[in-house]
Protein backbone atom coordinates (compact mmCIF):
# COMPACT_ATOMS: atom_id res chain seq x y z
CA UNK A 1 0.00 0.00 0.00
CA UNK A 2 1.39 3.37 -1.02
CA UNK A 3 0.53 6.60 0.76
CA UNK A 4 1.91 10.09 1.15
CA UNK A 5 3.36 12.69 -1.18
CA UNK A 6 7.07 13.03 -1.93
CA UNK A 7 8.75 15.96 -3.65
CA UNK A 8 11.33 14.56 -6.08
CA UNK A 9 13.36 15.85 -9.01
CA UNK A 10 13.54 14.63 -12.57
CA UNK A 11 17.04 14.78 -14.00
CA UNK A 12 17.87 15.95 -17.54
CA UNK A 13 17.35 12.40 -18.87
CA UNK A 14 13.88 12.10 -17.33
CA UNK A 15 15.03 9.85 -14.49
CA UNK A 16 13.35 9.93 -11.12
CA UNK A 17 14.67 8.40 -7.91
CA UNK A 18 11.96 6.33 -6.22
CA UNK A 19 11.78 7.41 -2.56
CA UNK A 20 13.61 4.91 -0.37
CA UNK A 21 10.49 4.10 1.68
CA UNK A 22 8.92 2.43 -1.39
CA UNK A 23 11.94 0.76 -2.99
CA UNK A 24 12.11 -2.47 -0.98
CA UNK A 25 8.38 -3.02 -1.29
CA UNK A 26 8.54 -2.55 -5.06
CA UNK A 27 11.54 -4.85 -5.41
CA UNK A 28 9.78 -7.55 -3.35
CA UNK A 29 6.37 -7.28 -4.99
CA UNK A 30 7.33 -6.81 -8.63
CA UNK A 31 11.10 -6.90 -8.99
CA UNK A 32 10.99 -3.16 -9.69
CA UNK A 33 8.83 -3.74 -12.80
CA UNK A 34 6.12 -1.09 -13.17
CA UNK A 35 3.78 0.39 -15.75
CA UNK A 36 3.29 4.13 -16.30
CA UNK A 37 0.27 5.49 -18.15
CA UNK A 38 -1.79 8.66 -18.33
CA UNK A 39 -4.39 9.43 -15.69
CA UNK A 40 -7.94 9.66 -16.93
CA UNK A 41 -9.17 12.91 -15.40
CA UNK A 42 -6.12 15.01 -14.54
CA UNK A 43 -2.83 15.92 -16.18
CA UNK A 44 -0.77 13.49 -14.20
CA UNK A 45 0.51 9.94 -14.64
CA UNK A 46 -0.48 6.71 -12.96
CA UNK A 47 2.33 4.34 -12.04
CA UNK A 48 1.39 0.78 -11.15
CA UNK A 49 3.52 -2.06 -9.80
CA UNK A 50 3.26 -4.77 -12.45
CA UNK A 51 0.88 -7.10 -10.50
CA UNK A 52 -1.57 -4.23 -9.86
CA UNK A 53 -1.41 -3.26 -13.54
CA UNK A 54 -2.04 -6.84 -14.63
CA UNK A 55 -5.27 -6.77 -12.59
CA UNK A 56 -6.35 -3.62 -14.49
CA UNK A 57 -5.54 -5.33 -17.81
CA UNK A 58 -7.57 -8.39 -16.79
CA UNK A 59 -10.57 -6.22 -15.98
CA UNK A 60 -10.32 -4.56 -19.39
CA UNK A 61 -9.84 -7.93 -21.08
CA UNK A 62 -13.07 -9.16 -19.47
CA UNK A 63 -15.05 -6.04 -20.40
CA UNK A 64 -17.12 -5.86 -23.62
CA UNK A 65 -14.51 -4.50 -26.03
CA UNK A 66 -17.04 -3.13 -28.51
CA UNK A 67 -18.65 -0.85 -25.91
CA UNK A 68 -17.61 2.75 -26.72
CA UNK A 69 -16.64 3.59 -23.12
CA UNK A 70 -14.54 0.41 -22.83
CA UNK A 71 -12.80 1.18 -26.13
CA UNK A 72 -12.03 4.71 -24.96
CA UNK A 73 -10.73 3.52 -21.60
CA UNK A 74 -8.60 0.81 -23.19
CA UNK A 75 -7.14 3.15 -25.80
CA UNK A 76 -6.22 5.73 -23.17
CA UNK A 77 -4.84 3.38 -20.53
CA UNK A 78 -3.37 0.53 -22.58
CA UNK A 79 -2.42 2.69 -25.55
CA UNK A 80 -0.35 4.99 -23.33
CA UNK A 81 1.09 2.30 -21.07
CA UNK A 82 4.88 2.09 -20.86
CA UNK A 83 6.96 -0.49 -19.05
CA UNK A 84 9.38 1.09 -16.59
CA UNK A 85 11.88 -0.51 -14.24
CA UNK A 86 13.85 0.53 -11.19
CA UNK A 87 17.57 0.52 -11.94
CA UNK A 88 20.32 -0.45 -9.48
CA UNK A 89 20.16 3.03 -7.96
CA UNK A 90 16.38 2.93 -7.42
CA UNK A 91 15.64 5.24 -10.35
CA UNK A 92 13.35 4.89 -13.34
CA UNK A 93 12.95 6.81 -16.57
CA UNK A 94 9.66 8.57 -17.24
CA UNK A 95 9.07 8.22 -21.01
CA UNK A 96 9.19 11.53 -22.93
CA UNK A 97 5.60 11.40 -24.26
CA UNK A 98 4.27 10.78 -20.76
CA UNK A 99 6.41 13.61 -19.34
CA UNK A 100 4.99 15.90 -22.00
CA UNK A 101 1.40 14.82 -21.37
CA UNK A 102 1.65 15.54 -17.64
CA UNK A 103 3.72 18.70 -18.06
CA UNK A 104 6.56 17.25 -15.98
CA UNK A 105 9.70 19.28 -15.63
CA UNK A 106 12.36 19.20 -12.92
CA UNK A 107 10.16 19.40 -9.80
CA UNK A 108 7.54 16.67 -9.47
CA UNK A 109 5.38 15.07 -6.79
CA UNK A 110 5.04 11.32 -6.39
CA UNK A 111 1.78 10.65 -4.57
CA UNK A 112 0.87 7.27 -3.10
CA UNK A 113 -2.68 6.18 -3.95
CA UNK A 114 -2.96 2.77 -2.26
CA UNK A 115 -2.15 0.31 -5.07
CA UNK A 116 -0.56 2.85 -7.45
CA UNK A 117 1.23 6.19 -7.56
CA UNK A 118 0.31 9.44 -9.22
CA UNK A 119 3.11 11.55 -10.69
CA UNK A 120 2.34 15.27 -10.91
CA UNK A 121 4.23 18.41 -11.77
CA UNK A 122 4.80 20.14 -8.45
CA UNK A 123 2.88 23.19 -9.64
CA UNK A 124 -0.16 21.16 -10.79
CA UNK A 125 -0.19 19.15 -7.53
CA UNK A 126 -0.16 22.33 -5.44
CA UNK A 127 -2.90 23.93 -7.53
CA UNK A 128 -5.09 20.81 -7.39
CA UNK A 129 -4.63 20.44 -3.63
CA UNK A 130 -5.47 24.12 -3.10
CA UNK A 131 -8.59 23.79 -5.26
CA UNK A 132 -9.76 20.76 -3.24
CA UNK A 133 -9.25 22.66 0.01
CA UNK A 134 -11.34 25.59 -1.26
CA UNK A 135 -14.31 23.47 -2.37
CA UNK A 136 -17.47 23.76 -0.33
CA UNK A 137 -18.15 20.83 1.97
CA UNK A 138 -21.34 19.78 0.11
CA UNK A 139 -19.57 19.46 -3.24
CA UNK A 140 -18.92 15.91 -4.31
CA UNK A 141 -20.79 13.97 -1.64
CA UNK A 142 -19.08 10.77 -0.58
CA UNK A 143 -20.49 7.48 -1.84
CA UNK A 144 -22.52 5.50 0.70
CA UNK A 145 -19.62 3.05 1.16
CA UNK A 146 -17.57 5.85 2.76
CA UNK A 147 -20.21 7.36 5.05
CA UNK A 148 -18.74 5.48 8.00
CA UNK A 149 -15.18 6.68 7.27
CA UNK A 150 -13.55 7.75 10.51
CA UNK A 151 -11.74 11.03 10.01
Amino acid sequence: MFRGASAVNLDAKGRLAMPARYRDRLLESCGGQMIATIALEERCLWIYPLPAWEAVEQQLRNAPNMHPAVKRLSRLLIGNANEIELDGNGRFVVPPLLREHAGLDKKVMLVGQLSKFELWSEEAWQATTAAYMEEEQGVGELPAELHTLSL
